[in-house]
Order: C-alpha cells, then structure tokens, then sequence
C-alpha cells in the first residue's frame, strides 16, 4: 500500500482520477498546447523512447540502471502503476515524491485549465501524467529520460519528444480496439515514434511488424539496428534469484552479465536495453561500453510484478501477462527456473483481453485454477471468466472466488492441500493483468 502522508498529495490524485483513468483520447494537439505554455520542458534534455506490445517497462527499467551505473541522472516515465501514480515518474530509479509532485501538479494545473477550456474534451489522465513527467524532468534537472509509450506510437502523448533513439521491444496482437486487428497496422502505429535522423533499436519481430518499421527508417532516414543481425543474446543459464547472459552489443561481446529477472524474454529485454545505452552513449564497432559498469547496471535492475517473487512456502509469483504474447514467456520462463511440484493460478483479466487463450497457454502448467475478479471498472466478470475456465481445465480444476482476498486464500489453501513435508516445490502465480498484481501486491506485501 501507498505510505501517503500528504493530504495535498490525495488532492492531486483525486483530481487526476476525475479526468477519467482510463479515457483515451489519441491527439497530440493538445499535449503539445500545454507543453509549450510550460515553455516545452521535454527540450531541455535527450531522451529515449520506447515502444512494442511486450517488455516496455522492464526494458525501460533495465535501460534507467545501466544510464545510472554510467553516471548519468535520470528521469523515467512508465506505466500504468501498481500502487502509487508517483511510480510513473521516477528520478534516479526512484519514484518522484510526494512534495515534488504535488509541487509540479500544481505549476501545471492552471495552464491544463487554460488548454481545457480552448477544447472540446479536456486533457486526459495520461496527458497530464505525461506533462509532468516531463517538467519533473526539466526541473530536477535530469542529463536523460527514458520515456515509454502509453498506448500505440504515432499519436501516443509521449510522442511530442521526437527522441534520438527509439526502442521497439516484440509487438504483438494487443489494444486491437484501438490500435488495428492485424500485427502490421499495429506496428504501422508503433513505427510512428521513429523520427527523422534517429537511431532505432528493434527486437526480433515477426515479418509483418518488422515491415512498416523498416520502411518508416527509410522514410525518415533512420539508422536500424536489429536483434539476430547487430546485437541479440548469445548464451544464457539458469542461476539463483536470475540468469547469466553473455550478450552481443553494437560495440562488442559482454560476458558474465546477471540480472535478477527470470526468462528468455527478460534476457532478450537485457540485449534490447543494453543496445540501447550504446546508441545513446555513443558505442559502437570500434568502442565498446566499460562491462563492470554493464554489469552493475544489470545486477541492480529490477521489474517489479514480472515473475516477481513476494512469498515463500509456498512461493507465491506474481506476474502481468496480459496477452497471449506476454503469456507465453511467462509459461515458459515458470517451465524452465521454477522446479514446482504443484503450481495453482490465480487468474483475473480484463474485458477486452483474449481470456482464452490465457487460459488455454496456463493449462498444461497449473494443477488447478482460481478466477476472480481485479479492481479495474474494465475486469472481466467472474462468471464469464469462469465459464472460459471451465472450458479449458474443466469444472473439477476450477474454482471461482468473488474477491481477490478470497482467491489467494483459496489458491494457498489448494496448493498446501495433500502436499506432506516441505513445501518448497509449491507454487501460487498471479497473473492476467497488471491491475490483477496490483490488487494482489497490496494485500501480500502489506
């Protein structure tokens, strides 16, 4: 749970929320209207900007500990949060307080005002979380911000900030509602933050993302560098709390690097975020990054709510897969560093999420299944996830709780029943959406 202290800090937030949490309205218009009222503070440093439908934060995270393992202050802006909105802007790795916030919320909020009454709909939460990232940045001063993506790319808030080096983690099938039904309008859509002269770092993709980001380098005279040609994972291993990656950077081999995330798309996240911090630091074939510094940076990064362990006997793993993209590297990261003799999920997604293709990706590695019901106004109800349950593990493997509190009592409970001695090879992992976590994190890391 938040540590709120401030009562002004409550003010912010409920004013925030009553722009609508989750309203979206994709113009950059007016964004850029306020942003130039605050004398257009996302010009007074370098920044990089990421996008893609899996990986963004944790890659973000990555990128943040390496910059600052190089001596640089940061700023980073992510989303959406877990507990506090704070977390969305963080300033050397560390959410921005509350006096700074409150602060900066209120420099801001009458020219939000201003712009508001110039338009037919008012800025948006995501506006203005956006805006002040970007002051907080300005003012603290930071020497760079690593900025990721809302929704999207092209039309995305973010997108005012035209940055000289764009990342684009895996793109998948999401947000179809709002970003096209196929993988290529959504890379179309995502290519959008690539800007004239910049340099791209890209993921692997499938053929029909990697088109329209190719073609937007061209239109704009961007330099591409891509995972498998130019840098990539070349080995990896299982170790305690992580893994041992050797990595293939623009500038050269880095060996004996650990990071503390679990799975192969953690590793690839590392290969992306290292590359990166080379385009920007200036690395490249004939100079390559200090690898202690490389290797400080990685062994202190954090993704809090990706395979994020938060109890023991039994272990219980709380992670945000949301599609079945995201899914599949959690499946399989659990298949290959979790040794579980019992695993039970605890599963509660959105409404407009692909609820049985979770379902079906988690079936050949729970023993059973608890679904419920996460806090959002946009959660699936219990009883339609739970007909989707039924169908996939069928009724004997599924339990229904109406509450969060409810779920994981009865997930702990199922996974130590008819388990004698230690529990040690007993699992509980929480999943299917970042809100799910969030609703969880609350209640196990009290």
């Amino acid at each position: 749970m938040s540590d709120r202290t401030d009562p002004a800090f409550a003010e912010v937030e409920a004013a925030l929320d009553a722009r609508g949490f989750t309203r979206m309205r994709f113009e950059l218009e007016k964004i850029e209207s306020l942003l130039d009222l605050l004398g257009s503070p996302q010009r007074a440093y370098p920044s990089i900007h990421l996008t893609g439908t899996n990986g963004k934060t944790s890659t973000a995270r990555m990128i943040d500990s390496l910059l600052r393992a190089f001596g640089l202050h940061t700023g980073r802006y992510t989303s959406p949060h877990l507990e506090t909105v704070r977390e969305r802007i963080s300033l050397d790795g560390e959410p921005v307080g509350e006096e700074r916030f409150v602060a900066t919320y209120r420099e801001i909020a009458p020219l939000a005002e201003l712009v508001d009454q110039r338009s037919a709909e008012p800025l948006t939460y995501f506006d203005l979380t956006t805006a002040l990232a970007f002051a907080t940045f300005a003012d603290a001063p930071v020497d760079v911000a690593v900025v990721e993506v809302g929704l999207g790319g092209a039309e995305d808030a973010t997108n005012v900030i035209q940055a000289g080096v764009a990342v684009i983690t895996p793109i998948g099938l999401d947000h179809t509602e709002w970003l096209g039904d196929t993988i290529e309008d959504i890379a179309l859509h995502k290519a959008g933050i690539i800007h004239a002269g910049a340099t791209v770092i890209a993921a692997a993709q499938e053929e029909e993302a990697a088109r329209p980001i190719l073609e937007r380098c061209a239109e704009v005279n961007a330099t591409v560098a891509r995972e498998g040609a130019e840098f990539g994972v070349l080995r990896r291993a299982v170790a305690v709390g992580g893994q041992v990656l050797t990595l293939q950077g623009l500038g050269g081999v880095y060996e004996e690097i650990f990071i503390p995330l679990h799975g192969a798309h953690q590793a690839q996240n590392a290969a992306v975020a290292l590359a990166a911090v080379e385009a920007f630091l200036g690395a490249g074939a004939r100079r390559q990054l200090d690898v202690e510094a490389v290797r400080e940076g990685f062994a202190v990064a954090s993704s809090p709510g990706r395979l994020e362990r938060v109890r023991t006997a039994p272990t219980v793993l709380l992670d945000g897969a949301h599609n079945p993209h995201g899914m599949a590297a959690t499946v399989a990261a659990v298949q290959e560093e979790f040794a579980f003799s019992k695993l039970v999920g605890v599963l509660a997604v959105l409404g407009d999420k692909d609820a049985a293709s979770l379902l079906e990706l988690l079936e050949p590695v729970l023993d059973s299944i608890v679904v419920t019901q996460n806090s959002s106004p946009r959660a699936m109800p219990v009883d339609e996830l739970a007909e989707l349950a039924r169908e996939v593990f069928g009724p004997d493997r599924v339990q229904v709780a109406g509450e969060m509190p409810d779920a994981i009592e009865a997930a702990v409970a199922e996974a130590e029943a008819d388990v004698p001695g230690e529990l040690a090879g007993v699992g509980v992992l929480i999943t299917g959406s970042v809100v799910t976590v969030a609703d969880a994190r609350r209640l196990l890391k009290r």
